[in-house]
């Protein structure tokens, strides 16, 4: 078969079963192999948009989600979404093509090395160079991108390669066990936790990935630990559970923070630093850290690792859960109700433009627990980080590693393909939103069920929230905005405008039965940001 078949035979034995992209010159070929084969090529509006489907599509399965573009401007519109994959460790093989190898060694057109310009963004990038070494580096970039600690990896395809006849077989997939954790780092571990007066654990997206949610809520139950989660690890373990703080991060004086402050060990399950640096949580460097993770600790002067339980953390916690006593009375009982009073304050508030504590309560409420949102970046990121409450893993997904603008609406797509049962709701800012709006227009054609929730401010809201806890005023983060229903409309989609905050639930309810896309525009009242900040402080001092 030609090369570019034995490529395509190759990412169905690795079970791929989308590609998020654009054809192009430069992969004719491939694009040929691939309509003559099982797998569903999704053509999108821009390279940004497949690669953050992509993104989203393999932090979900767990399985390498594919982009494909084409070479020079096509596979440069691809970085920014590889590089949100790669440090949000979400599996992602990106695949662009490229002239033919006898252009690579002088200037050409729309030539650029991208084996090399993908280097710092990928855990792996490869440039095909002959044709009979295809399935090593196809098995290459998609044991890399799932295995350890997931993350994207590259291959460039030159189109001269493509054509060539070739006679070899896609190379089998082995899996990789993790080990167990050390006997005596186990010992070390239960020691300083029974030792402990007061713990705290900080649990991280790879408890998710590790599929070991359950065990943390065992742990974290018998042992009496109260357990604060990051943006990517919402829904790691059950609000409803009595050990549940929520998520940390928001802001240095989240009251959570207090937690971290009063702690003398902090257990670190699953934790990726790219997450939440601990300079922001652990600022003293004086805490004992024990580390639980199937990657050893990373370098940081604020990290300074007690002990280390490197291996599978189902089996870790297993483990440690049948080592250590529970804990009684523990003193932070106060910041979890202290949170939940903050969700309940504004949930029948009727104030427009509406505030971020209110559309939240309500989306809450109009959702199955099991039903996912897809949160792009912005000051709206912060509010549902710390208020959206989640009870499964992998309901909300926050980018927090790269966390890159724009990935809310290309994400929902990729959500509804993966989880076609659930509904699926992209919450977004105005900013944010028109990014890649244009995968509006993918979402109808594919006939996929959709909700976008607007939150609109007619500004960068999280950009101006900073400038004005740093400097008392904002300056250059207001825009304008189209109007938004007319513009839901012009794809053939729906749109909602919320004039009446009593109106939020009952259109939510009524977006979410619907059969199409639906976009409701929310104006909301980031005044609450600052409003937010003071609390914070004051609560932190009394708590």
């Amino acid at each position: 078969m030609r090369a570019s078949e034995l490529f395509v035979a190759c990412l169905q034995n690795e079970g791929v079963r989308h590609i998020f992209g654009i054809p192009g010159e430069e992969n004719l070929d491939l694009m040929e192999a691939i309509a003559d084969s099982s797998l569903s090529f999704v053509t999108t509006r821009h390279e940004q948009g497949a690669a953050f489907m992509a993104d989203v599509y393999g932090r979900l399965t767990g399985r390498a989600g594919v982009c494909l573009s084409t070479l020079g401007p096509g596979a440069t519109n691809l970085i920014t979404a590889v590089a949100d994959a790669n440090l949000d460790h979400a599996p992602l093989v990106a695949i662009a093509g490229q002239a033919g190898i006898h252009r690579l060694h002088k200037e050409s057109h729309q030539v650029l090395d991208l084996q090399d310009i993908f280097l710092p963004v990928t855990k792996y990038s490869s440039r095909l160079l002959t044709a009979d070494t295809v399935p090593e580096v196809v098995r290459k970039a998609f044991k890399l991108a799932e295995g350890g600690k997931p993350g994207a990896c590259f291959i460039e395809f030159p189109e001269n390669i493509a054509p060539l006849e070739v006679n070899v077989q896609p190379m089998p997939q082995e899996r990789t066990l993790q080990p167990e954790p050390a006997c005596a780092a186990l010992e070390r571990a239960a020691a300083l936790i029974e030792r402990a007066e007061n713990p705290i654990i900080l649990a991280g997206n790879g408890i998710i990935r590790a599929g070991a949610c359950t065990e943390l809520a065992t742990f974290a139950g018998h042992l009496q630990i109260p357990v604060a989660n990051t943006f990517m690890a919402k829904g790691v373990m059950p609000f409803r559970h009595s050990m549940a703080l929520g998520t940390v991060g928001l802001q240095t004086h989240d009251h959570i923070n207090s937690g971290f402050q009063r702690a003398d060990v902090i257990i670190c399950i699953g934790y990726d630093l790219v997450e939440y640096h601990p300079r922001l949580w652990h600022p003293t460097g004086d805490r004992t850290i024990i580390h639980i993770d199937g990657s050893p600790a990373e370098i940081d002067a604020a990290y300074n690792v007690g002990v280390e339980l490197v291996g599978d953390i189902q089996i870790s916690l297993e483990r440690l859960t049948g080592m250590v006593k529970p804990h009684e009375g523990h003193c932070m009982y106060a910041l979890r109700e202290a949170l939940i009073a903050d969700m309940n304050e504004h949930a029948n508030d009727t104030a427009v433009p509406v505030k971020p504590q209110k559309i939240i309560w309500d989306l809450r409420t109009a959702m199955a627990l099991d039903d996912i949102v897809i949160c792009d970046v912005g000051a709206h990121k912060m509010w549902m980080a710390r208020m959206f409450r989640c009870e499964v893993p992998n309901t909300c997904i926050i980018s927090n590693g790269f966390a890159s603008m724009g990935i809310a609406v290309p994400g929902a797509i990729a959500a509804k393909l993966a989880e076609p049962s659930k509904a699926v709701v992209a919450v977004t800012g105005d900013a944010g939103f028109l990014m890649n709006s244009q995968e509006i227009e993918t979402a109808m054609r594919l006939g996929l069920a959709l909700v976008i929730l607007v939150w609109n401010d007619g500004g960068y809201g999280l950009i101006e929230w900073k400038q004005m806890a740093a400097y008392g005023r904002s300056s250059n983060v207001r825009f304008g905005n189209p109007d938004l229903v007319k513009y839901a409309e012009s794809f053939g989609a729906k749109g909602y405008r919320i004039e009446r905050a009593e109106d939020l639930l009952p259109t939510l309810r009524e977006a979410l039965a619907e059969n199409t896309v639906c976009i409701i525009d929310c104006p909301v009242d980031y005044s609450e940001n600052m409003k937010l900040t003071a609390k914070l402080g004051e609560m932190v001092r009394t708590l």
